[in-house]
């Protein structure tokens, strides 16, 4: 079931690798100037996330999708954003690789307030945008049984048939358009406030120690 899985993915993904490759610019070294272009894909992030997840491909096609609207035919500046990401452990973790946004350098921070995946701001233009899901993109259960397994709720097997789900959507998300998924607002006078929490809970490691699913 986990290699067919692979496979799969590793299909959609050569379907669909515009979607999943960013070409950024970076400074050269420590103290260099605005001149290394690289490219990142979504092994990348996987790799920095520490595994391949419905999430982390929802956030990497929201994420390309706001930053084409910011960085229309040129590379992704780096060194030129920030970003407010809900708390998921998937999402924030596609922001701060993507963007290169930290906290500790006030161009990064968690918020639940807002309506949207992300809100992304070009620094020297102010430009913004928030990108959100369409209605009825996410089936609801996995919202619904992720709370659940938050509070250890679920059993093994119900562990089991969340993962399932979970694949089953990012199956969904990887043989679709960003524009088929997501809408990007422009966000005029955006004001960066910052909000410096430390108590949001990393919720993919709640579950590492559950015994496996027997029937």
């Amino acid at each position: 079931m986990k290699y067919a899985l692979s496979f799969c993915l590793i299909f959609l993904f050569s379907c669909n690798r515009s979607n999943f490759s960013f070409t950024t610019i970076d400074t050269d070294f420590s103290k260099g100037r605005l001149s290394h272009i690289q490219n990142i894909n979504v092994n990348d992030i996987e790799k920095f996330h520490g595994h391949l997840c419905d999430g982390l491909i929802e956030g990497t096609l929201a994420l390309k999708f706001a930053l084409n609207e910011l960085y229309s035919n040129q590379p992704i500046d780096r060194t030129n954003l920030r970003i407010v990401s809900k708390p998921s452990p998937c999402l924030a973790d596609v922001a701060i690789y993507l963007t290169g946004s930290r906290s500790q350098f006030n161009t990064f921070y968690i918020d639940t307030s807002f309506n949207g995946l992300y809100i992304v701001q070009r620094i020297e233009n102010n430009q913004t945008v928030v990108v959100k899901r369409k209605d009825g993109v996410k089936p609801l259960i996995i919202d619904s049984l992720g709370i659940l397994a938050s509070k250890h709720l679920l059993s093994p097997c119900g562990i089991d048939s969340l993962k399932v789900l979970e694949n089953n959507y990012a199956k969904y998300l990887l043989k679709h358009k960003p524009e088929q998924l997501f809408t990007i607002e422009r966000f005029d006078n955006f004001i960066w406030q910052p909000i410096f929490k430390n108590d949001f809970i990393k919720t993919d490691i709640l579950n590492k120690n559950l015994k496996p699913c027997v029937k």
